[in-house]
């Protein structure tokens, strides 16, 4: 491990020097990606130079106890001695975590899908209530939120809604949401006082870039229609909306929250190429079966994540077995303890895997 941190902080050095390098400056793409590289390294970095020097001052605190003689100056060495070496195998396990393969995903968009599913009126609003939760984190973290379409009903539920995340890691924090949510609590129709249980799939899927999926505009097929619901005078006077349907898969996008239909058509080929991208994933996925299992979930949508429970105020992750009574803290976005659980479990896997091979 020590040989490839010693590779990892030359490298870094390396990139450091080329930085200040005057003909890098000037040409940005080289600087840019020189920038991004050096940024990824930062951390474990900065992490290993703090472990040479907790290590450097264990021995230098070893030497000085042999040549002090003062009782008081050798009360203050045994005190940084015994923070250096309480300090050094915290370090070390954070080395090892950073050293984990980085999804090459996460520091990307992300492109976000909540269906409702059984449970009628009720988990269309619950769709609703999710779409804020994540719309209301977004906002926490400073992210940009773009809706790209919506089926709304009547009572302020939505069928169906995709929008897009823009931030740095947002694929990181938001890869885990995936799959089936339930909730359990009295409806406001119900006048019985009976609860009910909902469910919602959520889909996470990152952006994906132009050459990282090829689309052949021969498989697909635009169609353009009046856009319905708010949206400003033009939108629904104007066919702008854009359904489009991808022969190969059947799948099938409407985009009609832009003016125009350039721009729709743009957002549902977003979309398609992030659902072609996560079919991908998930037929290289289905062909590793046996690490899939042992990772923190599938993020299959069909397979059921977390319980929202109103009644008794508890939100529960079923992957990590973690309850957490604060749940209108959490449908107001507070979900960080939800993801750091969630990464923490992951982490701990890959770890696990890691030591078995």
């Amino acid at each position: 491990m020590f040989d490839k941190l010693e590779d990892i902080l030359r490298k870094f050095e390396d990139i450091t020097m080329e930085l200040n390098d005057p003909s890098v400056i000037s040409d940005q793409n080289r600087f840019r990606s020189l920038m991004k590289e050096q940024k990824s390294l930062e951390a474990l970095v900065n992490c290993y130079l703090e472990y040479k020097k907790c290590k450097q001052a264990v021995e230098d605190a070893l030497v000085m106890l042999d040549e002090e003689s003062d009782p008081e100056m050798k009360e203050m060495l045994r005190d940084e001695l015994s923070e250096a070496k309480d300090r050094i195998p915290q370090l070390e396990d954070e080395l090892k975590i950073l050293l984990l393969p980085k999804d090459p995903n996460d520091e990307k968009n992300v492109i976000v899908e909540i269906r409702a599913g059984v449970g009628g009126d009720e988990a269309a609003l619950f769709a609703a209530d999710m779409y804020r939760v994540y719309t209301r984190y977004a906002e926490r973290q400073n992210w940009r939120v773009e809706t790209m379409s919506v089926e709304n009903i009547g009572i302020g539920g939505i069928k169906a809604v995709s929008f897009m995340i823009k931030g740095n890691g947002a694929y990181s924090r938001l890869k885990f949401e995936s799959g089936v949510h339930r909730v359990q609590r009295i409806p406001a129709t119900e006048s019985g006082g009976r609860i009910h249980t909902s469910a919602i799939t959520v889909a996470i899927m990152p952006e994906v870039e132009d050459v990282e999926v090829e689309i052949d505009m021969n498989d697909c097929k635009f169609d353009v229609f009046r856009a319905s619901g708010n949206g400003g005078q033009c939108v629904n006077t104007t066919d702008s909306a854009v359904r489009l349907t991808h022969f190969p898969t059947g799948i099938v996008i409407s985009c009609q929250d832009e003016k125009s239909q350039q721009q729709n058509k743009a957002k549902a080929l977003k979309v398609l190429r992030a659902k072609l991208y996560e079919l991908e994933q998930e037929r290289q996925h289905n062909n590793e079966a046996e690490l899939r299992r042992s990772q923190v979930g599938s993020g299959d949508r069909s397979e059921k994540i977390r319980t929202y429970n109103f009644h008794q105020g508890r939100v529960t992750d079923h992957r990590i077995n973690l309850t957490l009574y604060k749940i209108d803290q959490i449908m107001d976005g507070d979900i960080d303890e939800l993801i750091d659980a969630l990464i923490a479990a992951d982490q701990a896997s890959k770890l696990a895997q890691q030591s078995a091979v």
